[in-house]
């Protein structure tokens, strides 16, 4: 069995509290370093790498000597702030020794339920990707109150990978992976080494909670891959502190637990365009636009786009005509219906001076498009 990192271009790495913190004794600066110093070296092999870190309440409670996590969400809130200055000064640190930019996000729930910010958020990522820079993701702790928290950063880190379309999400804990039972109760317990994401029985296997640092325990990591694998993404639950944990996944070998999604990304993500059954608006293509998406596999551009119809804002679904009016493509569109009308029949050189922005060059990217 090889590892399903190996092929992995996009990844999401997800550092739990424990690991981060030391089982809550303040930020573990040897740690951080070991895994920068590992990313560094995924970067070096033509990987992108956008990292989810917990960590800011726990450095908050250690700096303000509190023992017990607390309940209070204001008290949540005031650690978080408080800890996240020293989590990403020390991520700062530990990625600049390797030349490497940092940039720190913060996200809610809000912020991917929510169309236009989910675009927003989606785009800078992806734009700092192409920046050679590592985002690092935490959970918004300081403003987030209950009906709007993810619950635990496995899940928000199973979001970004959606969010992002990454090829796979690694979840390194304080745990070698999977276990068929809790190997601290039952000594016949074996480890699992590979297994389908979203198998009902893998749920029953990750029964517990998580430590007294954290908020998830393995259960919140098998539904993290369970969600993950909507979109065709592949996890791997694996020991944050097993010696070059991630290059070593990076060069194929097979550590922790795969949890494998049925479909490859792109058909995931394909197929969901495919069978949406509302669309937002209609575009009428001219015959270059549409020899450019079947023949040529490009983009859609404002250019070769005659016609709209339907009030659809950024980020809906839209179904693609060529001239005798047949539906030849569904796809996302990254501008507004007001804004489409202005920019049609204009080269997308032209879009900021007619808009007074760009927020995307094509009308519709050709991986947000599926042809039908």
């Amino acid at each position: 069995m090889s590892s399903i990192i190996a092929n992995s271009k996009r990844l999401v790495i997800k550092v739990g509290s424990s690991l981060v913190t030391n089982s809550g004794a303040g930020l573990d600066h040897e740690a951080i370093a070991t895994w920068a110093a590992q990313i560094a070296a995924l970067k070096a092999m033509g990987r992108e790498v956008v990292l989810v870190s917990s960590g800011a309440i726990a450095e908050g409670m250690q700096r303000l000597g509190w023992k017990k996590r607390p309940s209070a969400v204001h008290e949540l809130q005031a650690a978080a702030a408080v800890g996240q200055m020293g989590l990403v000064q020390v991520y700062e640190t530990c990625f600049r020794k390797h030349g490497l930019h940092t940039a720190q996000i913060l996200l809610t729930h809000d912020d991917l339920a929510d169309r236009k910010r989910y675009l927003n958020a989606r785009s800078t990522l992806r734009t700092l990707l192409k920046l050679n820079t590592i985002p690092i993701i935490n959970e918004n702790d300081t403003v987030v109150t209950e009906e709007i928290r993810f619950g635990d950063n496995d899940t928000l880190g199973a979001l970004v990978t959606n969010l992002i379309d990454a090829d796979a999400l690694i979840i390194l804990t304080d745990q070698t992976g999977l276990y068929s039972a809790d190997p601290r109760k039952d000594p016949t317990a074996t480890l699992v080494g590979e297994a389908r994401a979203g198998d009902p029985a893998l749920e029953t296997m990750a029964g517990g909670a998580g430590s007294d640092i954290g908020r998830g325990g393995m259960l919140t990591k098998i539904l993290a891959a369970k969600r993950a694998a909507r979109s065709g993404a592949h996890t791997v639950i694996a020991w944050g502190r097993e010696p070059d944990v991630l290059t070593r996944l990076a060069q194929g070998e097979a550590i922790g637990t795969q949890l494998i999604a049925d479909e490859m990304k792109t058909v995931a993500r394909k197929q969901w365009l495919a069978d949406h059954l509302q669309v937002g608006g209609k575009l009428t293509l001219d015959d270059g636009a549409v020899n450019a998406l079947r023949k040529e596999g490009k983009s859609l551009l404002s250019i070769g786009v005659s016609a709209i119809a339907g009030d659809f804002e950024r980020g809906e679904v839209v179904t693609c005509l060529d001239t005798t009016g047949r539906e030849i493509a569904r796809g996302l569109v990254n501008y507004s219906a007001p804004e489409t009308q202005k920019i049609l029949r204009h080269a997308s050189t032209e879009i900021e001076s007619i808009l007074g922005y760009v927020d995307e060059p094509e009308l519709i990217h050709r991986d947000n498009l599926v042809l039908l």
